[in-house]
Order: C-alpha cells, then structure tokens, then sequence
C-alpha cells in the first residue's frame, strides 16, 4: 500500500469519518492511453479486476433455494445460487467436461442442477457433479463424486451479492470498510431496485468513476441544479479512505459559487413549498433554508409515508451523500433513495464500457417511488439494455445521466489527441488523481 502523506481537511463544515485522509498525492501522470489501451486494459484485468469484489447482483433475486443469477465480466462468467441452507454461492459457469458455458443467460433463473448444453452433464446447486452420461465409459473412473464446479468468493452486504475471483479475497466487510458504516442508517438490505438499466456507452469504464469523485463539472454539465445543490468546494465535504473508497458530500441548498446564492430560485422554492414551507420567508437568506426543509421532514416525513426518515440523521434528511466505493461501483444517497452506478469495461475494446443505474428505494407508504422515469411502483424491476444513442432518444433531455454520458463520449475521443499528456487538476478534484493511484498500486503490486 502507498504511503500517503496526509494533511488536515480545510473544507470540514461539520464532522467527517474518523476513518477519512485528506492525502496529497504522488503526483502520477493521468495519460489519455489508461483509457485507449488494450495492453493498459489487460493489465488492469491481470493484477486489478482478478483480486477485488465485484457486485453481481441484488438478493432479492435469490429467494428460493435453486434460484440464481448469472454475472458475465469480460470473459468470465460467474453463477450465485442460493442453497438449501439458505446461504448463497458462487460457481463459475463453465462445465468442467469440455469447457462450455452452463447458463447462457444473464437474467437468472431457478434450477435444481445446471446442466451442460453440450453432453447434458448435470452439477448440483452446491456444485457437486450429480450425472453424466456413460458413466462406465472413463478409464480414470466416474466423474461423479470426484470433479465440482470450480467455487468462488462470494458474500453479501446491504441487499447486494458480490463475489471475487482472488480465492484470497479478504473479507468483504473489511474491503469495504467504512462505506457500511457511512451507510447504517440505510436498510439498504430491504429496499427494491424499482430502477434497472444497463447501457452500452462508447467510452472507458473509468469515466464513470472520475465524474463522480469531484463536483467540480456540475455548473457546466448540470447547471439546472444551481439554485437547490451546493457544488463548491468551500461546503462540500471531501474524504478518502486508505481502501481507495471516497465520499463527498453535498448540501441540499443554492450552490455558494454564484453572488445570488442567498436568492430563492424556482427550484429551491419548489422543494421548500413540497414541504409546507414559506419561500417568501427565506428570501435573502436562501441557504437558511435547508435547516427549515430538515425540520420539516422530521416532522412531517412518517405521516407521509417516508418512514424511513426516522433513521436519518439531520444532514441525510437534505444532503446528497456519494460513495465511490474501489474501483466501479458508486452509490450515492439522498433523503428519498439511492442511486447506484457501475461501470464494467467491454471485454475486447476499453473504448467501451457498459453503464448500469439502479435507483433503490425504501417503501413510501400510499405512495409510487418518483424517479428519472417517472413515478414506479415500489417492486424490483425488469431489467432494461440498450445503447446510449437509443436512450438519449426516450429520456427527456436536461437528465442528469444522458449530461454526464454525453460529456463521456467526448472525453473519450479527446483521450486519444496528441495535445493531451497529463490531466491538470485543481485541489477539488484531488480524489481523481488518488483513483488512478490506487490502480497503480494494485498494477505495480502495492496493493
């Protein structure tokens, strides 16, 4: 692990995690071919990709003893099963007879066995070798009872199932240590993912991670959020993790970059009235708001079906916490729910990557979940796939992901230009250059 020379956080404006470092950086160049190269991708896959946990899904797939999913990663492919214990497994999907793939689906299932669909050998659940055909017929005696299915890591933590393809995986609570704690107040266990989309987008999975470690792109790609988030660094709470896990924290108020900022904006008022609130009142001093809209939410949020509320601390019941968690996978909560993103890169080009956004919700009693599509009912939902261009025709423009893609595929064609050698970054967006520290210890052995 890097030793990271650490330095006091100046933008503290009210407690941090105690398990937080504010680390200056070493200072390694950010190259435009991290995000182009093939042999750059194949050497994140070989000393990166194979040794942390990957999110394979949500167990609420997994009810029933026999039901399963399936996680395809590049050219791997990993089975989780429930068992009759009730614990979940990991297997990868791939017969041990002759090499082909057992489920050819990535929507899951239920099955009692896995069965090959080449020579029909049949694999228990717990991946024991059950049948197979002419069983008499192996001079070396018969498979059954001798060859399992080849196991993998796999655990569970706030309603998501992950699985490692390092047999020496550390534990995955200590992996992703603090981002549980940060998160308790959640039961992220039992809330539906009423959202599920995966999106093939032409860009480099790191993308992804690079926009959501900083808040220094929001005026410039989301500017309809100026008048209710505040995205200056002098309010935002920034914290790395000797893990390589991130949190930033914005306050739910007009954004302290802009001279008005004590002016309530259309926005702002919206939010504030959703909440039998005054606008009017907190002219001139629009900020004050978000201590009122608290308030109120305490008090008002159970009798409106937002019991939830009663588990968040003050500054959760406004302010938008983001969690990138090492190396993919984002979460980040808000009063309402969470939105979740991971990005995984394409298996032959790193010009690619596919982009999945879940939105998790709590039960709202009486009421259907609000989000980016439109009000959903409060149930797991179906699985959407598609290309990005076909996406940016069905949602309204002004979303926040189809602006945040957008600039993706940009940045990813500017990657490639001979006028780039290095990113020139700002204090704020001091967590990116740790990212890309953080591979290159995993890439040169650090880590």
């Amino acid at each position: 692990m890097a030793d990271y020379l650490t330095i006091p956080n100046p933008n503290a404006t009210y407690p941090t995690s105690p398990d937080a470092e504010f680390p200056r950086c070493r200072g390694d160049a950010i190259t435009g071919d991290r995000y182009w190269s093939k042999d750059f991708a194949a050497l994140e896959w070989e000393r990166m990709w194979k040794r942390i946990w990957h999110v394979g899904g949500r167990t609420s797939q997994l009810e029933e003893a026999g039901d399963f999913i399936t996680h395809n990663f590049m050219r791997q492919s990993v089975i989780m099963v429930r068992q009759k214990d009730g614990g979940i497994r990991a297997f990868h999907n791939v017969c041990r007879h002759r090499g082909n793939r057992l489920v050819t689906t990535e929507e899951g299932g239920v099955a009692d066995h896995f069965t090959c669909p080449y020579h029909g050998w049949k694999w228990n659940i717990d991946g024991a070798l059950d049948w197979v055909q002419d069983e008499e017929d192996f001079r070396q005696g018969s498979p059954c009872g001798k060859l399992r299915m080849k196991e993998v890591p796999c655990e569970t933590w706030g309603g998501f199932v992950f699985y490692s393809f390092d047999p020496n995986a550390v534990p995955l609570e200590e992996y992703l240590h603090p981002i549980p704690t940060l998160l308790r107040n959640r039961d992220l266990a039992n809330w539906k993912r009423v959202v599920w989309r995966t999106l093939r987008v032409n860009t480099n999975w790191k993308f992804a991670s690079d926009n959501f470690n900083e808040s220094y792109h929001i005026p410039s790609v989301h500017p309809q959020f100026e008048g209710m988030i505040d995205d200056h660094y002098s309010t935002t709470i920034f914290e790395m993790y000797p893990s390589g896990h991130n949190r930033m924290i914005e306050k739910l108020q007009p954004s302290s970059r802009y001279m008005d900022a004590q002016q309530v904006k259309p926005l702002w008022a919206e939010v504030l009235k959703e909440w039998d609130i005054d606008p009017a009142e907190f002219e001139g001093r629009a900020q004050e708001g978000r201590i009122a809209l608290q308030q109120a939410r305490r008090r008002l949020g159970p009798a409106r079906g937002f019991r939830h509320f009663d588990r968040l601390s003050d500054d959760e019941l406004t302010d938008q916490f983001h969690h990138t968690c090492f190396p993919n996978f984002t979460i980040t909560g808000t009063p309402e729910g969470l939105h979740v993103f991971r990005t995984e890169p394409d298996a032959e080009d790193p010009n690619w990557s596919t982009f999945d956004y879940w939105y998790l919700s709590p039960e709202i009693e009486g009421q259907q979940i609000p989000t980016l599509y439109g009000l959903r009912p409060w149930r797991d939902a179906e699985h959407q796939t598609g290309d990005f261009d076909a996406y940016t025709a069905e949602i309204k423009q002004g979303d926040f992901l189809i602006q945040d893609l957008e600039v993706a595929v940009t940045q990813q064609q500017g990657l490639h230009s001979l006028g780039h050698d290095d990113a020139y970054l700002c204090e704020q967006e001091t967590r990116i250059r740790r990212f890309h520290e953080v591979i290159n210890d995993y890439l040169e052995g650090r880590r």
